[in-house]
């Protein structure tokens, strides 16, 4: 029980440094990340909040991910939930300051990312699956046979294309983040010494497995 305490801790402390992080980079004003660019025009367009639009696609892209036969776990359904709340407490709060000046702004734009991928590294570590959107592109690569890479920038693409129509903000921010998002997060995990490949997820089957086979034991005893 201590032990999923703690995990659970990690899960949702990551999961608010990668919030804090994403309004970091939506508060810098220079165009913000591909599938924010599709949040903030889903936003702009329905009325719901750009958190409230985070949590909305994050679902759809659950049921994608199940239908496709993607392992979900109990960190990819909280990551749905908490991110998009934590970033609607930040913002309609005003919590972390706007910057309008181009180099504040990138210098705000270039930390949210890092603080970004310090939060993914924390919620990585609880061990619960992967973001709605990882296990989008891991699925995609099993089933397309394509690279990570390609069907990263594919999903990315359409939702950059699809959220600009719908009048989210295209701009240097986004240019930097789809190429540099991913140095910058590889970085942070070397100063951390972090292995992705390392991770072992437990997800919901295993949990549900392990229930009915405590559950049999019983039953038999």
């Amino acid at each position: 029980m201590k032990r999923q305490i703690i995990r659970l801790i990690k899960l949702i402390l990551g999961l608010f440094l990668f919030a804090v992080g994403i309004v970091m980079t939506l508060n810098a004003n220079l165009g913000v990340a591909p599938w924010d660019v599709f949040h903030q025009g889903l936003s702009r367009v329905t009325g719901i909040t750009i958190g409230q639009a985070n949590i909305v696609v994050g679902l759809l892209i659950i049921i994608l991910d199940a239908v496709l036969g993607q392992d979900i776990g109990w960190g990819t359904i909280l990551n749905m939930i908490l991110i998009g709340t934590f970033i609607d407490i930040l913002m309609l709060n005003n919590l972390i300051p706007t910057f309008n000046n181009f180099f504040p702004s990138l210098i705000m734009l270039v930390l949210g990312i890092v603080v970004e991928g310090y939060g993914c590294w924390i919620y990585l570590l609880a061990q619960l699956g992967a973001g709605p959107r990882d296990g989008l592109m891991v699925i995609l690569t099993k089933r397309t046979g394509k690279s990570v890479r390609f069907n990263k920038s594919m999903a990315e693409l359409g939702a950059v294309i699809v959220g600009y129509f719908l009048g989210g903000s295209l701009g240097l921010g986004t240019v930097i983040m789809a190429f540099l998002g991913g140095p910058i997060f590889q970085w942070v995990f070397k100063t951390v010494n972090f292995n992705v490949k390392d991770v072992e997820h437990r997800f919901i089957q295993d949990d549900i497995k392990y229930l009915k086979e405590k559950f049999k034991i019983k039953k038999e005893n």
